[in-house]
């Protein structure tokens, strides 16, 4: 059953589509410096606030992990790498050079552990560990990641390794590492490790490791809490950060800075305009009922009332009051019902596109009706 419905706008863990096509570009000069690529978007539609030289193809360093974490967190979900389980470190990611928690080989390391030190201090033998826990092989891994940064549609990326230690073949640019960085922190185990600042690794042969949190924005900008550095000499200094605010997430990617510092006040350069310029409009409040009830058939009463099953909010500009309409597909409503099932969905159009599905369920409860229910309904039909 479809039907359009008015709803009383008042619905955030709703179905979002990623589509990146709108180009917002309010800006009337460069908002980084120093820097050679940027990219800013909204984290859940995807739509693009403002970018520079955002296709080029870059070295992206370190913040390759971005895709390396992404696949360790999408192997714990479908039961391929247990978070509680352990890792034996071979004699390879023990000898991994560059950033790392000095693993030693033969020993075994909580892959919650690993996983921690890959987001907090940029561990090469960590990636290196996990890689050849999830797929055999570090090659194996690496086909692994550009497949899935196929899926994102990162047409301008290509891994050679899942650490970003340097190597020809390995590029990305400023938008596809904002579209990955969007992705991976869909993962909310994500944020359980990006924003510790200071911590002690602890080793099982019973050495002790100090790991400080690479990206300094954690402890300088109050509204960010997650992002992935990198630094190499053909790189130059880069970073893919986020930010929330007011309800709004905001994600950049800055690339090839010339310093660390360009590299940390063009991201809060690009957050500050997103904040000042965009917001996330609620659209759907879960607590407030829909003015339409759903009619329910063998039940104590004829309709039940719906509601949303999360809130919804929609991306615009803060001048901006987009067209919302919402398209209501629903089931049969049969009693029993209990409140909280689910019973369709609400479609939420922006501007006459799809941006988001959000669940419909019962706002109460509704019993199967009694013969004696049933009996006095006809009753007091007849009467009439």
């Amino acid at each position: 059953m479809k039907k359009f419905l008015s709803v009383a706008l008042a619905a955030t863990s709703c179905i979002l589509f990623f589509s990146g096509n709108k180009h917002y570009s309010y800006a009337d000069a460069q908002l980084t410096s120093g820097c050679k690529s940027a990219c800013l978007m909204d984290a859940y539609s995807g739509e693009i606030i403002y970018e520079e030289n955002a296709e080029a193809h870059m070295p992206i360093a370190s913040v390759c992990k971005v895709m390396t974490l992404t696949l360790c967190f999408d192997a714990a979900e479908q039961g391929k790498l247990d978070l509680d389980g352990t890792v034996t470190v071979s004699d390879r990611a023990a000898g991994m050079g560059g950033s790392q928690v000095f693993l030693q080989s033969g020993l075994e390391y909580p892959v919650s552990e690993l996983i921690k030190s890959i987001v907090v201090c940029s561990a090469n033998d960590s990636c290196v560990a996990l890689s050849e826990t999830i797929s055999g092989s570090e090659e194996n891994f690496v086909a692994a990641m550009n497949k899935k940064a196929e899926q994102l549609g990162c047409e301008n990326t290509l891994f050679a390794n899942c650490t970003g230690l340097p190597k020809e073949t390995q590029y990305s640019c400023a938008r596809d590492v904002a579209v990955m960085f969007a992705n991976l922190i869909n993962h909310q185990k994500y944020f359980e490790y990006s924003k510790i600042w200071l911590e002690d690794f602890q080793h099982p042969d019973d050495r002790i490791t100090t790991i400080t949190n690479t990206n300094k924005l954690i402890r300088k900008y109050s509204y960010c809490d997650g992002g992935k550095t990198g630094f190499t000499n053909e790189a130059g200094f880069c970073l893919a950060a986020t930010a929330i605010k007011d309800n709004l997430r905001l994600v950049s990617a800055v690339l090839g800075g010339s310093t660390s510092d360009d590299r940390f006040e063009s991201t809060v350069s690009l957050f500050n305009y997103g904040f000042a310029n965009f917001k996330n409009k609620m659209v759907l409040d879960c607590n407030v009922n829909l003015n339409d009830k759903l009619p329910v058939s063998r039940g104590k009463k004829e309709s039940v009332a719906i509601k949303p099953a999360s809130d919804c909010y929609v991306f615009c500009a803060k001048d901006e009051e987009p067209d919302i309409t919402f398209n209501l597909i629903t089931c049969q409503a049969v009693a029993p019902l209990a409140k909280g099932d689910e019973i369709g969905k609400i479609e939420v159009y922006k501007d006459g596109v799809l941006c988001a599905e959000v669940a419909l369920v019962c706002a109460e409860d509704v019993q199967r009706a009694s013969f004696f229910d049933n009996w006095h309904k006809i009753a007091d039909n007849w009467q009439l």
